[in-house]
């Protein structure tokens, strides 16, 4: 191995998985960024992220906590995540609450998702929310529309159905595929579209 390569530093990614249904696409995004090389990711989840794992997924918790090279509590304001001078290259909040997206819209802070998602925005960094809920209220999209203005991608996941997918572990891998496309890191594996195929 060349000295250049020992000395490139690896991809920093911020995960943070939310309250809201749909935590297989946080867990399938850790799967999928632990098999990448050079990409390091770091993990926060809520109190209701947590319950919502416990209900949706046959993981135990551990299992779930050695997907991330580094864990941390969310009630930890004072994490490493919490400062700008943290260097990262993005963060996905999968899936994202319409609590977690208000208060992001809004600059609380009052967790540490909530808070590395506003050193995001700060320092001009890119943050994707992948946000469940339906139907939408007027609050919803506001909110919505705030973060967007501050430069967070919003990033429903709404499957496709054009790759004609046999299971929801296909639908959420293309989701969750489009999602690492989002960060700008290079994948092998992800089906693309290619054109209307001929009559």
């Amino acid at each position: 191995m060349s000295e250049a390569a020992v000395n490139v530093a690896p991809k920093r990614i911020v995960v943070a998985i939310s309250g809201a249904s749909g935590a297989f696409y946080g867990v399938r995004l850790l799967q999928m960024l632990r098999d990448m090389q050079g990409v390091q990711t770091h993990l926060t989840v809520s109190d209701a992220g947590w319950l919502n794992l416990q209900q949706e997924l046959d993981m135990p918790r551990a299992q779930i906590e050695a997907l991330a090279d580094v864990l941390y509590p969310v009630r930890d304001v004072g994490a490493a995540l919490a400062s700008g001078s943290f260097q990262c290259d993005g963060m996905v909040i999968a899936p994202c609450s319409m609590r977690t997206l208000a208060a992001v819209a809004h600059g609380l802070s009052d967790n540490l998702i909530t808070r590395a998602a506003d050193v995001m925005l700060k320092e001009r960094r890119r943050l994707i929310l992948m946000v469940r809920e339906t139907p939408l209220n007027l609050a919803h999209l506001r909110n919505m529309t705030s973060v967007t203005e501050m430069g967070g991608i919003i990033f429903p996941p709404v499957p496709a159905f054009y790759q004609k997918p046999q299971s929801i572990a296909e639908m959420v891998d293309h989701t969750v595929s489009r999602v690492v496309d989002l960060l700008g890191l290079a994948q092998s594996n992800s089906q693309r579209w290619a054109g209307l195929t001929p009559p």
